[in-house]
């Protein structure tokens, strides 16, 4: 039987100390991410360090999921004793369709970074708003938000500006239906919150205190890409921060042209330390150690130039 994650209410156990030689064996329990592509993600360099620091018998692996093969892949996945999931591009929202129930948070965002195996099926929370929160502490409270691109992401970033206090969010995307039933989706109408095509730019980008790149322009193939041009960039104000979820390349292009502005930049390295911190301590009901995750991450990126 899969891990049973310790959610509320439930005893926890952990997995036993991995055998000294570090060899997977039958007790090895498993953890992982599924997404496509998956290949580029750096949760696996994390997540195993910090398994290892906390002397667990845990692995964490990438599962390359197609969007036609999600429900196989979950039932089998389950099947084979993996207990908890991260959920990247492009399931975050239609993996809702496979799960048993909910967080009170993913109900609300609408969409899941996170899975737990329970007795019951596939449990679904959303560790992505306290991730994009680490980073910032009071830097963006009250600030006006520019989201650019609609997605899964997306909606972690527009339930975090909530809490950010943020008093105008404008969501732009290329296509105008995908961002008018982005606005409606929501569980309950959220004040401020605003749609746009990407032909409004000009108007928006002058009002911005914070602009969150959701899309995937700037990561793989698309790595010399950028959603903003350097005119673009060129219109916001000079104390606006320029957030990009993306983590590698580091920095990415529009990060790189901020900076060459003399911007304030954010990119996703801390995100993702955030939120798989937070998604550790829910399957190991234990402290996840950040310090750990991170040095693991800027090793690798470090080696990788």
């Amino acid at each position: 039987m899969p891990l049973l994650c310790p959610l509320p209410g439930q005893s926890l156990q952990w997995g036993t100390t991995p055998a000294k030689d570090g060899m997977i064996t039958g007790r090895t329990k498993l953890l992982g991410v599924i997404g496509d592509p998956v290949g580029h993600s750096l949760s696996p360099v994390m997540h195993n360090r910090a398994l290892a620091a906390l002397e667990l018998d845990y692995r964490y692996l990438p599962f390359p999921v197609k969007p036609a093969d999600l429900g196989t892949a979950l039932a089998g996945l389950a099947a084979v004793g993996v207990g908890g999931l991260n959920v990247t591009i492009p399931h975050k929202v239609a993996v809702l369709a496979h799960l048993h129930d909910l967080s009170p948070l993913a109900r609300q965002v609408g969409a899941v970074n996170t899975l737990c195996w329970t007795d019951q099926g596939w449990w679904g929370t959303n560790t992505d708003v306290a991730g994009f929160l680490a980073p910032l502490g009071q830097r963006a409270v009250g600030q006006p938000m520019l989201v650019l691109g609609c997605g899964g992401a997306a909606r972690a970033v527009v339930a975090a500006g909530r809490e950010l206090d943020c008093p105008a969010i404008h969501v732009v995307g290329r296509d105008a239906a995908k961002v008018a039933a982005f606005v409606e989706s929501w569980p309950q109408p959220l004040a401020g919150v605003q749609g746009h095509t990407w032909e409004a730019l000009p108007q928006l980008l002058p009002t911005a205190g914070l602009v969150v790149n959701t899309t995937p322009l700037g990561m793989g193939a698309a790595r010399d890409a950028s959603p903003l041009s350097w005119e673009d960039l060129q219109a916001l104000p000079a104390s606006v921060l320029v957030y990009d979820l993306i983590y590698t390349p580091r920095p990415t292009r529009l990060l790189q042209m901020a900076a060459q502005l003399g911007l304030e930049t954010q990119d996703g390295l801390a995100m993702l330390v955030g939120q798989g911190a937070e998604a550790l301590e829910i399957w190991l009901g234990r402290p996840a150690p950040v310090a750990v995750m991170t040095a693991a991450l800027e090793t690798h990126l470090a080696q990788a130039i």
